[in-house]
């Protein structure tokens, strides 16, 4: 897998319920499955992505995350609810944040930091940043609200939402490094994050 997703999946317990949000091809829930024994749900709105985790005996919804969980699940319905690299393509993923705290005991995040040394100095050429954690053009990229390190931690407190767990990762996407541990928003290419509302027991 990812490594992101390595790390997402230490982090989610065996036995949990697991709801993956734009889940891809299905490719963590099926490892939760044989390797944890979880069990899990993806939403998806990519035909293909959908085909292919049916191929990989994944439960998964069509839906489109903008239109929100509410359809479909109840409070607390999950342990954990997972988004990789989307968050920056919803239209309001502050709302979506709510959503999946709503739906799930802990959520886990992950998003490319758009305070990456690279990002700022394509920034100060005048031009939109292409990075291996951003690889599509201005023209044809899905992201609509990219944000930083700094931003996502902002948005946190200003929710009261606790984070558990942070890791960081490099160009390549290996675990942290120095630079990134001596400062994250500058040399983080990638974040991941795992949350609560302060309420919620941690697990």
């Amino acid at each position: 897998m990812r490594p992101d997703l390595e790390i997402i999946a230490d982090w989610i317990r065996p036995g949990s319920k697991t709801l993956d949000l734009g889940c891809g091809d299905g490719e963590l829930l099926r490892h939760l499955k044989e390797n944890r024994g979880a069990w899990g749900v993806g939403m998806e709105i990519d035909h293909e992505h959908i085909v292919k985790c049916i191929q990989n005996g994944v439960n998964v919804i069509k839906s489109d995350l903008n239109a929100g969980l509410r359809t479909y699940f109840r409070e607390k319905t999950f342990d954990y609810v997972v988004m990789t690299q989307t968050l920056q393509a919803m239209h309001r993923p502050d709302l979506l944040l709510d959503e999946m705290l709503r739906v799930g005991s802990i959520g886990i995040v992950t998003f490319p930091n758009m305070g990456h040394w690279r990002c700022r100095w394509l920034f100060a050429q005048g031009r939109m940043p292409v990075t291996p954690a951003l690889p599509a053009t201005w023209y044809s990229t899905d992201n609509i609200h990219l944000c930083t390190i700094a931003d996502f931690e902002k948005l946190c407190a200003d929710k009261g939402v606790r984070i558990h767990q942070r890791a960081l990762l490099d160009r390549s996407q290996g675990r942290s490094n120095m630079l990134s541990r001596l400062s994250a928003n500058l040399f983080s290419e990638v974040a991941i994050y795992q949350l609560s509302h302060d309420t919620a027991p941690h697990l």
